[in-house]
């Protein structure tokens, strides 16, 4: 029997289950530290985990990006993480779809992801070079932006910058 699953707000004390996950999912330890430096800086804008009973099995985190070396009205979706063992239960989707609906009423005006476009679109993302985006990982259809405020994207577009945490992915 499966104990209740619950997707909420992730707590200080979680921390080391967050960085659990993200290695069993990574197979790295670097998404969990990623996850540990961006709540370091204050850069944890929204940070999701699901619970089952008391187990932490997955976690997503947002947090800030630039537009043109400027502050603007994004996040960054990155990392998104489930425990293998608890993969293809659609917790990732829900991880998703629940980051989404919080950013949305905290105000945020666009989201932007690198991955897989097969996953991303089911929740309405789309090519971020259809909108004038691109990034500095040289990715193409794998970047993709979702626009939660019609308008919070500029006309022209622009070069996206993750946090300068994620420089130590490369």
């Amino acid at each position: 029997m499966v104990s209740e699953i619950a997707i909420r707000s992730a707590r200080h004390e979680e921390a080391v289950a967050i960085q659990q996950v993200h290695v069993a999912a990574f197979g790295s330890a670097a998404e969990g530290e990623l996850v540990a430096e961006l709540e370091r800086q204050g850069q944890a804008i929204v940070s999701l985990v699901v619970v089952i009973g008391e187990l932490v099995v997955g976690h997503v985190l947002f947090s800030p990006v630039s537009l043109g070396g400027q502050d603007c009205d994004g996040l960054g979706l990155a990392p998104l993480a489930v425990d293998p063992n608890w993969q293809r239960r659609g917790l990732g989707s829900e991880l998703v779809r629940r980051g989404l609906q919080v950013c949305a009423e905290g105000g945020t005006g666009f989201v932007v992801v690198l991955g897989d476009p097969a996953f991303y679109r089911r929740f309405g993302f789309q090519p971020a070079m259809e909108r004038g985006l691109s990034n500095d990982y040289g990715a193409t259809c794998a970047f993709q932006v979702l626009e939660l405020r019609t308008g919070a994207i500029p006309e022209h577009g622009g070069p996206i910058q993750y946090a300068p945490a994620f420089a130590a992915l490369a």
